[in-house]
């Protein structure tokens, strides 16, 4: 999973003109529902709004989805380093980034676009203008009154901003006191001095005094010294201290008035208190309310989102688990009931009359009838030395091995436990775990009549008819043809949620094993093992499963009566099927167990009918 951005989710990201976060768009994996998973998808962060499109390419058809990030919660998740969900409301988008990096730096973006998505923002400020100016006031008074318009202020912050505002007008007021203080005062000296000096000239010179109040001095060449008349009223005729006076009162009435209103909201603010905690309280009670009926909502419904799937930190428990997968395969069942009716509908509406010819497809054994009287020395691997390929020697040792412990008897110390019997069936199991993973290795054994065991190897083995009788595989490809008897396929199972979904990579390899005297019968082999390829590397998308799978069938003939030839009704074949297999993954053991014990009987049946169907009429090969 790849992820590119245009940019990043630092404070950077911010256009310096209009003060917005820039666009952020990259490839995220966007959960889609419980059948496809996780899927990547190109997401663009633009204008407080988090749209996806299907990719990068299809952005002019439109988005297909978009969400506003003003109410949004973005939730990181506790376990999975890479992901992270975005709620609003019931819509909830579950998100994985391709690393830790990426996740912090999408989370980071998203968190300054919802930042900047408010009225009151420091960037909505800047651009709707300020909100209140005191020409008269200080910087620290501008600071007050912006803050004002903040949210999440309480009634005792908005009083404390009264007491300031408070302070500064006293401060004014203070300020102009002294201001009329001193106006009084400077009238007061000039009437001091004035009088003062009068009573000296009267003491010392004869002076004349005219009508207009000017004084004028001795007429012995001195200088002639006038003074303005004394009024009560001061400059102008303005009782300045009178003002004064006047302005004081007034003021401190309107301080004592907003006192007077701050100790009021003080005392309501205890009641507003004490019905605001009631409100909260039955609001606390409410969500619970609601956050109950929301978990009992999803419990009877399906589980959509990911955390309710396969993993170690998943939501839903065992019995769940085991009931959601029954149910799936039940489902899957009724379809595959419903595509076998329909086959046979066909089938019957269109005449086809049977031929003698069989097609064994490609790989280069030749028919070969029957011989009563072949005597072989010692067992060998027929075409095994001409069969040379890289994985040769994997392949001829777990021939080895299938030859000698798979055909054992399931008695004595093997611990094998009958757990299914079904007429010639029966299908055995040892329970085996490691690191809490199941295990366990199965065995079934089965009697087919009229085929032989070249033919059900062969139908097991060619990939041509593989989905003619293999319900369970989404889809497959050989990915690569090591020889005539030896492939490489990858091939993905069909999801059963809440399960994971698997796909394994294995080579498989058929063979024919001769047998070691005349009283024995000949065996042929199909061992399919896991092994990597670099054509097919693991994803994240499915489950790698590790499987160890042979499908070993012998030919048992009956002689014919008289000088009959050699018919189906004279000839059985015995099976035998081994599978150890490594699911991976977190799913339960019960579920595993429960899983396995009813898909494998269901498996080797369909694929017997199947085989055969299509012997019928056609020519033995052995």
């Amino acid at each position: 999973m790849s992820e590119k951005s245009s940019s990043s989710g630092s404070d950077e990201d911010v256009d310096p003109e209009s003060g917005q976060p820039v666009e952020l768009g990259g490839v995220l994996s966007k959960w889609t529902n419980y059948i496809h998973g996780w899927q990547d998808r190109w997401v663009v962060l633009k204008n407080n709004t988090l749209s996806y499109y299907k990719s990068e390419d299809e952005r002019e058809y439109g988005c297909r989805g978009s969400l506003c990030l003003s109410k949004a919660i973005i939730t990181p998740h506790e376990f999975d380093e890479c992901r992270f969900d975005i709620s609003v409301n019931d819509s909830v988008w579950y998100l994985r980034a391709e690393d830790p990096e990426h996740r912090l730096q999408w989370i980071e973006s998203i968190e300054l676009h919802k930042a900047e998505s408010g009225y009151g923002s420091e960037t909505s400020l800047r651009r709707h203008g300020s909100m209140l100016s005191l020409t008269s006031a200080a910087s620290a008074l501008s600071a007050t009154s912006t803050s004002s318009f903040k949210k999440g202020h309480r009634l005792r912050e908005k009083l404390a901003e009264m007491e300031t505002f408070r302070d500064i007008l006293c401060r004014q007021v203070d300020t102009l006191q002294k201001y009329f203080d001193s106006c009084a005062d400077a009238v007061s000296k000039d009437e001091f001095q004035r009088d003062r000096v009068e009573e000296e000239d009267e003491d010392d010179f004869p002076t004349t005094t005219r009508p207009d109040g000017e004084c004028n001095h001795n007429n012995n060449g001195s200088k002639e010294k006038l003074f303005s008349p004394a009024s009560p009223k001061g400059i102008n005729g303005i009782d300045f201290k009178g003002e004064a006076i006047t302005f004081k009162a007034t003021t401190a009435g309107i301080l004592s008035t907003l006192s007077h209103c701050i100790e009021l909201m003080v005392k309501r603010e205890d009641s507003w208190q004490k019905r605001l905690d009631k409100e909260l309280e039955k609001r606390r009670r409410v969500e619970d309310a609601y956050k109950c009926a929301i978990h009992e909502l999803k419990k009877k419904s399906h589980y959509g989102g990911p955390d309710y799937e396969e993993g170690p930190n998943s939501l839903i428990n065992e019995d769940e688990f085991f009931d959601a997968v029954e149910a799936a395969l039940d489902r899957q069942d009724k379809i595959e009931e419903q595509c076998q009716s329909e086959k046979v509908r066909i089938s019957q509406s269109s005449a086809v009359t049977p031929g003698d010819a069989f097609s064994i497809g490609t790989h280069r054994f030749a028919n070969k009838l029957h011989s009563h009287s072949s005597s072989l020395s010692s067992a060998e691997l027929v075409s095994a030395l001409d069969d040379i390929h890289r994985f040769s020697a994997q392949v001829e040792e777990m021939v080895q091995n299938h030859m000698t412990y798979s055909l054992q008897d399931v008695g004595g110390d093997a611990n094998w436990q009958l757990v299914i019997e079904e007429g010639e069936m029966k299908v055995y199991r040892r329970e085996v775990e490691e690191n809490g993973i199941v295990l366990d290795p199965l065995k079934a054994t089965h009697s087919v009549k009229g085929v032989t065991g070249h033919e059900v190897c062969h139908y097991f083995w060619d990939t041509d008819v593989r989905m003619d009788w293999e319900t369970t595989i989404e889809n497959f490809n050989v990915v690569e043809t090591l020889s005539e008897n030896a492939i490489i396929v990858y091939q993905t199972h069909k999801r059963v949620w809440p399960a994971s979904q698997r796909d394994v990579l294995y080579v498989s390899a058929i063979r024919k094993i001769m047998a070691t005297n005349e009283n024995d019968p000949d065996t042929w082999l199909v061992c399919n093992f896991s092994v990597d390829h670099n054509n097919a590397p693991a994803t994240n998308r499915c489950v790698r499963a590790k499987i160890n799978v042979a499908m070993i069938c012998q030919t048992l003939v009956s002689p014919p009566e008289g000088d009959k030839e050699i018919s189906r009704d004279n000839i059985l074949c015995k099976i035998t099927y081994v599978a150890n297999v490594n699911p991976g993954g977190w799913a339960p053991a019960s579920v595993l167990r429960a899983v396995a014990k009813r898909e494998y009987p269901k498996f080797l049946k369909r694929f017997t009918s199947y085989v055969q169907e299509k012997t019928a009429g056609k020519s033995i090969l052995f």
